[in-house]
């Protein structure tokens, strides 16, 4: 396949551009980076390339010697390599945090049936499990979420950790009775290591002086926070997108592997470490295929 194809292929699957116009576009001087950036934005590597790149057999050391400039082009393909990998540790990390928000999700409609003749020690079991199981989801990505975590820099998991977040901490939760939110209540979020915790003194104040209230400012904030959940799962949303997009690119290299080595070069082969050699380990598993 020219690079001219592939890059009209890949602009077609991702940008939803029509043959003709992605190869109008090739044709202006867009590299495979290019678009892979502008799909999946990452580390920019700048092409020197020129012109249509040729089919031509390798050297030993994995150059296409009949480019213009095979430095650029095995870079290129280094790049590749790399960005393959990340994109299947970041597939397994977001597929394992769809499975988490549905048991936020779970977690959230738990308070919403809370019984309205349940007792003191009841509704505080139930908001101390809720915290339990919220501080889970917590431990599990806040890694991947920090600075150089698998991750990182992915909107649609940051956006799924503010969201769940901003549902807690919403203040208009149990206006209606004359409660400001689940921190009235006693839950409070540290905004330094984003863990949650229950003030139990302050629950049962709140229970001895506004019960009925209480209770259903629980029901509802657990109505709202299962909803948020849900929505991000949603068809459309930001979790399935991003998967999506990742399921495509990965196809496309995996699909596309011997052709792009032929015109680009073999580059180096990425070396994962770390929580990103995990993830792809658990992306492999996915596959069933062998690390």
């Amino acid at each position: 396949m020219s690079g001219i194809n592939q890059i009209s292929l890949l602009l077609s699957l991702f940008q939803g551009s029509n043959p003709s116009t992605a190869i109008g576009a090739a044709s202006s001087g867009s590299s495979f980076l290019d678009i892979l950036n502008s799909v999946m934005p990452g580390s920019t590597v700048s092409s020197a390339l020129s012109g249509v790149l040729p089919d031509s057999g390798l050297s030993v050391d994995g150059r296409n010697l009949s480019l213009f400039d095979p430095e650029s082009a095995y870079r290129m393909m280094t790049d590749i390599n790399q960005r393959e990998v990340r994109y299947q540790g970041e597939m397994a990390e977001m597929s394992d945090m769809q499975a988490w928000v549905t048991q936020m999700q779970t977690a959230g409609q738990a308070l919403s049936g809370l019984n309205a003749s349940a007792d003191d020690a009841e509704i505080r079991t139930q908001l101390t499990g809720f915290v339990d199981t919220y501080n889970q989801w917590i431990d599990r990505f806040d890694e991947a979420l920090a600075s150089g975590g698998v991750l990182s820099g992915t909107q649609a998991a940051s956006v799924a950790q503010w969201e769940l977040e901003q549902s807690i901490e919403n203040p208009f939760t149990g206006a209606v009775d004359r409660i400001n939110g689940m921190t009235a209540l006693g839950i409070s979020i540290d905004p330094q290591t984003n863990v949650a915790s229950l003030d139990t003194a302050k629950l049962e104040t709140m229970l001895a002086q506004n019960r009925d209230g209480v209770v259903r400012t629980v029901e509802a904030f657990g109505q709202q926070f299962a909803r948020s959940a849900e929505l991000l799962n949603s068809v459309g949303n930001f979790i399935p997108n991003r998967l999506d997009n990742l399921g495509r690119v990965i196809d496309y290299i995996e699909t596309n592997r011997s052709a792009l080595q032929s015109e680009f070069g073999l580059g180096d082969p990425a070396n994962p470490g770390g929580a990103l050699a995990q993830a792809l380990a658990s992306y492999r598993a996915m596959q069933g295929t062998k690390s």
